[in-house]
């Protein structure tokens, strides 16, 4: 029996299969009654406390350029059909279909586990990026605001980050961030993946439009806040073609850097991107398909270091070619400073007497 796609308003997802680890799977399918089924009732999102007992992951993957970082959260409602983190929600017993999207996951104790950590004696410090897995932006931020709360930890710290997003409403923290990268304490990322506004609807459907995110570029640069625009994916046969584009608004924004990953299919992304594309781009499914596995030699993904991020192949040499180019043109290709972890102090707790020489 052949599975139909279910399509809930405004998420990314076409489907809901059961994850790997499920012992009982589940599967959208054609019954016959066809139109004379009831309208499904909108998908709301649920957001569930994690109780974590440590917030830094660590990391020893030698082409992701950090070995520790911080997520607020787990699952993302932007809903971008391509995220590489959907398959962590199969641990769940969850779906990385729309339950990704949906059922979300947040660390209420996200500061004070920080904190704490930041204030043994043994840390070393070293540079921390925030969101290498979901959006630390993504929309229940704006209520729940861990991510703040971590920022306001690491400014009292002096401690250094790195953070990316898609999401506009980083601009609501340049307060914190704005000072922090003035001092060499902080530098930022916005990803920006297409500039069609009816592209990024289809594939990214509750993050920021791409005009809102090349104005975050702009007002964290005008506050001092370095900044680097990742075109990411780079999905060939359908986004591929802006890739100058985005570049050059975001350097007329201000960005100072730029970084592109090519199109990832791991794991159940392979099949839910498959569906998106019949569903939402039918007349260019196949040829893009096609042209995401000759990055891949021939596969739907390779995991192996040092490919996995660009591809391989002519295609993947030819993205790269006119990146390299465009990034030079446009002044996109300086050697960023390194951020500064000499500054980091654990601050004194509340009744302690500071130390005047310190």
């Amino acid at each position: 029996m052949t599975a139909t796609p279910t399509t809930a308003r405004g998420r990314g997802a076409e489907s809901n299969a059961s994850g790997r680890f499920e012992t009982f799977r589940r599967e959208d399918f054609d019954d016959g009654w066809g139109e004379t089924d009831e309208r499904p009732a909108p998908l709301r999102t649920t957001v569930t406390a994690e109780r974590a007992r440590v917030i830094i992951t660590r990391n020893d993957s030698p082409d992701v350029g950090f070995d520790r970082s911080i997520n607020p959260y787990r699952g993302c409602e932007h809903g971008c059909v391509y995220c590489y983190a959907r398959p962590a929600h199969a641990y769940l017993g969850l779906s990385p279909g729309l339950d990704f999207e949906s059922r979300l996951f947040f660390k209420p104790e996200a500061a004070r586990l920080l904190e704490r950590e930041l204030a043994r004696p043994a840390y070393a410090p070293g540079v921390i990026h925030i969101g290498g897995n979901t959006d630390p932006y993504q929309p229940q931020e704006r209520r729940l605001r861990v991510t703040r709360q971590v920022l306001d930890v690491m400014s009292r710290f002096q401690h250094p980050l790195s953070i990316i997003t898609k999401s506009a409403l980083i601009a609501r923290d340049i307060d914190i961030l704005g000072p922090m990268g003035r001092a060499g304490l902080a530098r930022a990322a916005v990803s920006i993946t297409t500039l069609d506004r009816s592209l990024a609807r289809a594939m990214e459907p509750r993050a920021a439009t791409p005009q809102r995110r090349v104005d975050a570029v702009r007002q964290l640069s005008d506050a001092g806040v370095p900044t680097v625009v990742m075109f990411a994916p780079v999905i060939p046969g359908l986004n591929d073609h802006e890739l100058e584009g985005v570049l050059e608004q975001a350097a007329a924004a201000g960005a100072i850097g730029a970084g592109y990953v090519a199109l990832r299919l791991p794991r159940e992304i392979k099949d839910l991107f498959a569906q998106w594309l019949a569903a939402r781009r039918p007349d260019r499914a196949e040829r893009v398909m096609s042209l995401a596995r000759q990055m891949r030699g021939g596969k739907d993904y390779d995991a192996e270091w040092g490919k996995r991020m660009k591809g391989e192949g002519p295609i993947a040499e030819m993205i790269g070619q006119r990146f390299k180019v465009a990034r030079r043109r446009l002044g996109l290709d300086r050697v960023l400073p390194p951020l500064d972890v000499s500054r980091f102090r654990v601050p004194p707790a509340p009744g302690e007497q500071m130390d005047l020489f310190g």
